[in-house]
């Protein structure tokens, strides 16, 4: 067995998979209590731009905007300007023809999921792509749920069919994966800043302090 300094197969990369997001609405946002408000909307703001900046296909997609649901969150908005949002009257988003009209014209077979409620609006999707052999990932802190008990048994329930967890400071940083990256490094750490909290708070500190880089 002989090691090599390349990246593992199961590790994301920017070219591989498409972004699913869906639901974050007022609505829906108001009864969630398995994470605050505040969190919710800065994860879901640095995984937005940090798909944009990687040029990650990415889908927007709400259920019931003008009757019920109100507008997405306008951190993600703000990162897809004119993008079409795509609503919905199904809770399981795999089942809007629209949706996977979309999911096939981006044509990849990894997919990323965050959205609002954890139990309903990401078990439904998540499962039913597995299902038909797509690979599924989770932003657990970008999705959340009614209750703390709601949100962690639905995430039992996917990481038992087979759905990849992972975070959203965490989804950032395995697109970026090298610091030498240069084309992505102002814009990856500039994410940070604004949206990866103390991390973020750090890197302001020795980038103004002792003028840091991380590539060097």
């Amino acid at each position: 067995m002989t090691a090599t300094p390349t990246p593992g197969s199961n590790l994301l990369k920017p070219d591989d998979h498409a972004l699913i997001l869906i639901d974050f609405q007022s609505q829906m946002s108001f009864a969630t209590k398995s994470i605050d408000a505040v969190n919710l909307r800065n994860n879901a703001a640095l995984i937005s731009h940090a798909a944009k900046s990687f040029n990650v296909p990415t889908i927007l997609t709400t259920v019931a905007e003008k009757s019920f649901s109100g507008p997405m969150f306008s951190e993600i908005t703000e990162a897809f300007p004119g993008q079409k949002l795509l609503d919905r009257t199904s809770m399981n988003t795999w089942e809007d023809a629209a949706v996977i009209d979309e999911v096939n014209r981006i044509g990849k077979e990894r997919l990323v999921f965050a959205g609002l409620w954890t139990s309903v609006c990401i078990v439904g999707p998540t499962l039913s792509a597995l299902d038909q052999g797509f690979e599924a990932y989770v932003i657990s802190d970008a999705c959340g749920d009614v209750s703390e008990e709601a949100h962690e048994r639905a995430m039992e329930r996917m990481i038992q069919a087979g759905v990849r967890p992972m975070t959203s400071l965490q989804y950032m940083l395995e697109l970026q994966r090298d610091w030498a990256r240069t084309e992505t490094y102002e814009s990856t750490t500039g994410i940070a800043k604004k949206f990866g909290g103390s991390y973020g708070l750090g890197i302001i500190y020795a980038k103004t302090m002792f003028g840091a880089s991380e590539g060097h």
